[in-house]
């Protein structure tokens, strides 16, 4: 009997094994229709003339350049002619010239195109067949809807022992 109250001893002051344990399931779906949108950035107007050794004229006046007109929003630079200074010495003249989008008189439809030169057009979605489910067992079931939707689903389990 001596020889079993050591054993007697330690399994008396020891503790049973505990854990905490932690489960969780979640599931969801999101179904999304996008709604119309347009987007759109007019460009303006720029223009440039340089040169060296060279006189400018619009036409009426010598070294003159033209002041140009703006209609719709636009500006339209006159027409500039270069003559060299000096006849046979080097000279250099560059212009460029960007015509702007025109000053639009409505608002842009969804889908159609404007005049504008930068323009993103979505028409509005169709929700259509658009449907989701998941099931107890965390079977999931997505169906498509028609242009411009968007339909998830997700299915998380989640195991914690400490």
């Amino acid at each position: 009997m001596k020889r079993f109250l050591p054993l007697i001893m330690i399994a008396g002051f020891s503790s049973p094994a505990m854990a905490d344990i932690t489960h969780k399931l979640s599931s969801s779906v999101q179904l999304t229709v996008n709604a119309a949108a347009t987007q759109v950035e007019r460009i303006g107007s720029s223009f440039a003339i340089s040169g060296s050794n060279i006189d400018t004229t619009d036409g009426t006046t010598v070294n003159t350049v033209s002041t140009g007109a703006i209609t719709s929003g636009v500006y339209a630079p006159g027409t500039i002619a270069a003559t060299q200074d000096n006849p046979g010495s080097s000279f250099s003249f560059a212009q460029s010239y960007t015509a702007a989008d025109a000053v639009p008189t409505e608002a842009p439809s969804v889908g159609a195109v404007s005049n504008l030169s930068n323009q993103v057009s979505t028409a509005a979605g169709a929700a259509g067949d658009l449907a989701g489910t998941i099931t107890t067992a965390g079977v999931m079931e997505i169906t498509a809807g028609g242009a411009g939707t968007v339909g998830t689903g997700q299915f998380v389990t989640e195991l914690t022992i400490q």
